[in-house]
């Protein structure tokens, strides 16, 4: 298992409209190869954080194409571009 993980930074106020646009995207975002869970946590400062769990290791050119397109739904919203990260998952535990 292979976690991608995203931080980003949302403009004040944006919350609402962010979270709507990630609604819209589920089907999305789910449909992309190997995700298997897509956690998404925010502050109410705007940084947040996208956990995304893969069964693939690497991510295939037309995939990362997928989700820089699936960033950019966010573009009016972010005060940046997001900063990924690609780790090994070595627990995931649950009750």
């Amino acid at each position: 298992m292979f976690a991608r993980v995203t931080n980003y930074k949302m403009k004040p106020g944006s919350r609402a409209a962010a979270t709507e646009i990630m609604n819209s995207l589920r089907g999305d975002i789910m449909a992309l190869p190997g995700m298997t869970r897509f956690i998404n946590v925010m502050n109410d400062d705007g940084n947040g954080y996208v956990i995304a769990l893969s069964t693939e290791e690497a991510m295939a050119p037309e995939t990362a194409n997928k989700v820089n397109q699936l960033w950019g739904a966010f573009g009016d919203h972010l005060e940046g571009p997001p900063e990924r990260g690609s780790f090994h998952v070595i627990a995931d535990w649950t009750p």
